[in-house]
């Protein structure tokens, strides 16, 4: 009789496993994917985007208003990157760094780094920066990673209409982004 439930025990177990497994693969299917825009021309996208809002990150954790980022075209694999904000206390805080397309040629999957040049062979501080959504006057633009964890909507003006932005976050709620964490930024 022991012989029979343990080898009952045993099926249910795999039974069970097996389960969880098919769950975690049907879950991971019904995911939306998270997919850069197919093209982009780098020039047009060049100059600064003011942040209208993002997902809560660490590395923002200080920046309370008037958030800006600035891109200018060194060369074809190089762009300066100039991200700035202002702390409650009014500082102005500034981040320095440089993106470049990635390894795969996809045009608006690129790869940015805050960290030292000579950091700069290390594959761990580059972060990926893909443009999810692009209006055609490169006007709004959404940036973010293939994880979800980072995702900021950007935009050639201070303010934008209400309209744009929940037609936005509609757009990025399809691709599996949790829009309801977003903090928008305050501007003066």
């Amino acid at each position: 009789m022991l012989k029979i439930s343990m080898r009952r025990l045993t099926s249910a177990f795999f039974t069970l496993a097996f389960s969880a497994l098919l769950a975690d693969s049907v879950s991971a299917q019904q995911t939306p994917s998270v997919k850069a825009i197919s093209q982009i021309d780098i020039s047009q996208y060049m100059g600064s985007w003011y942040e209208i809002a993002k997902l809560p990150n660490w590395f923002q954790r200080n920046c309370t208003q008037n958030t800006k980022a600035t891109y200018k075209l060194i060369n074809p694999a190089e762009i300066q990157v100039l991200n700035q904000c202002q702390a409650a206390n009014g500082d102005m805080i500034q981040a320095l760094g440089k993106a470049r397309p990635r390894a795969n040629g996809v045009p608006a999957q690129l790869e940015v780094r805050f960290a030292p040049s000579w950091m700069g062979w290390m594959p761990l501080v580059w972060g990926d920066y893909w443009v999810l959504d692009l209006d055609p006057q490169y006007q709004l633009a959404a940036v973010g990673d293939p994880s979800k964890k980072y995702l900021w909507i950007l935009s050639r003006t201070p303010q934008i209409s209400e309209v744009s932005y929940k037609a936005l976050t509609q757009r990025l709620s399809l691709m599996g982004f949790d829009i309801t964490q977003l903090e928008k930024t305050a501007q003066n």
